[in-house]
């Protein structure tokens, strides 16, 4: 097995929380629409066992570089339902208002924005995945066996996610070596499955929770849509 295939030893989980606990305070703070309300709108969907209180230091830094932002409001990710992406497209539709949405998804989160962006082509700016497991063997992490049994179904027999093709819509794939949850080459895919896969230097939960992690993330994703011409209007400089 390739060394980017191989999944994070299960001890890397016990460092993933361990980042993740002193910033677990900020979980208590409302869940709630964040940037300027005329702000071009950004979707943000969370991980696996996580929620929207789980990414409001990645949904601040986006709504800090101008976008209004908004979470999934599905309550916690237990993994993949037959009802999950309709339930994801009433969401968008009822955000959208007929505007282009950008999709960011966290981890499984990815996973199923890049699902999503096939239902709603011609509405998604679109696609970020951050360390999502998009790629590849669904075994190439190292909670696979937690994710059966949360969710009641085998990793690669989902009810939906079938589908590794690149969603029609620009896809940005953000990975790091520093993962300790997917493996890189779940992360970042094969060169046709995104438009363009890029190194961050940061934890799986670093993605969502860490500050240099996400402006990281919104600076990336800011260059993106630049280099694709595809930057809406009123939208700022992001944060250093």
């Amino acid at each position: 097995m390739e060394l980017d295939t191989r999944p994070p030893p299960a001890s890397a989980r016990i460092a993933e929380v361990a980042a993740f606990l002193p910033r677990a305070w900020k979980g208590l703070a409302p869940v709630r629409p964040l940037g300027p309300p005329d702000g071009p709108k950004c979707l943000v969907l969370p991980g696996f066992l996580a929620s929207d209180r789980s990414t409001i230091e990645l949904r601040q830094a986006f709504a800090d570089g101008g976008w209004r932002v908004e979470g999934w409001d599905q309550g916690l990710n237990t993994g993949a339902k037959t009802d999950t992406i309709a339930q994801l497209r009433q969401r968008f539709e009822e955000f959208s208002g007929g505007d282009k949405v950008l999709l960011v998804g966290w981890s499984l989160g990815g996973v199923f924005a890049r699902e999503l962006a096939r239902e709603v082509p011609e509405d998604a700016l679109a696609v970020v995945t951050l360390g999502s497991p998009f790629s590849g063997d669904p075994h190439w992490n190292n909670v696979w066996r937690m994710y059966e049994l949360v969710a009641g179904h085998p990793v690669d027999q989902p009810p939906v996610m079938r589908d590794h093709r690149k969603p029609p819509v620009p896809t940005l794939a953000l990975w790091s070596r520093r993962d300790g949850i997917v493996a890189p080459r779940a992360a970042y895919g094969l060169p046709e499955e995104s438009d363009e896969a890029v190194e961050l230097d940061c934890t799986h939960m670093g993605f969502a929770v860490s500050a240099a992690g996400t402006r990281t993330v919104v600076r990336e994703v800011t260059r993106f849509l630049a280099d694709r011409e595809l930057t809406p209007a009123r939208l700022r400089s992001p944060p250093a």
